[in-house]
């Protein structure tokens, strides 16, 4: 098999995912899953597509992550890792589209407007 490039996006975070046969390994901006992600929530967010086609011990994965926060990083990574693995075998997509893990959350924040201190709230108004 040849590697495969996919990439995964989620509020700010982007993660661009290199795929190859191997023994299991997921490096994450050169440093190792459990270093990169410390909490066990964020490891099973990123491990899940590949739980659900019981793929977990047969890819070496390489992550460049950058942008956005921890949560959004490990759904962003989520995203791609179910992308590559489409790529490998069309044939899984019903099974992780049924789980929701092919489809791109497209909810980012609001921008901030002017004359306001955040996106939609508004400074204490007084009559006098």
């Amino acid at each position: 098999m040849e590697k495969v490039n996919a990439v995964g996006r989620r509020k700010a975070a982007i993660a661009r995912v290199i795929m190859c046969e191997g023994s299991g390994v997921i490096t994450i901006n050169k440093r190792p899953l459990d270093v990169y992600f410390p909490s066990s929530i964020l490891q099973f967010i990123v491990k899940q597509p590949l739980n659900k086609l019981e793929a977990a011990g047969k890819y070496d994965i390489k992550v460049n992550l950058v942008g956005g926060g921890y949560k959004g990083q490990a759904e962003a990574l989520r995203l791609a890792i179910a992308r590559a693995l489409v790529k490998i075998n069309p044939e899984d997509k019903p099974a992780l589209r049924s789980e929701g893990f092919m489809t791109r959350d497209p909810r980012v924040v609001e921008r901030k407007k002017p004359g306001q201190p955040k996106a939609r709230k508004r400074f204490q108004f007084s009559k006098r």
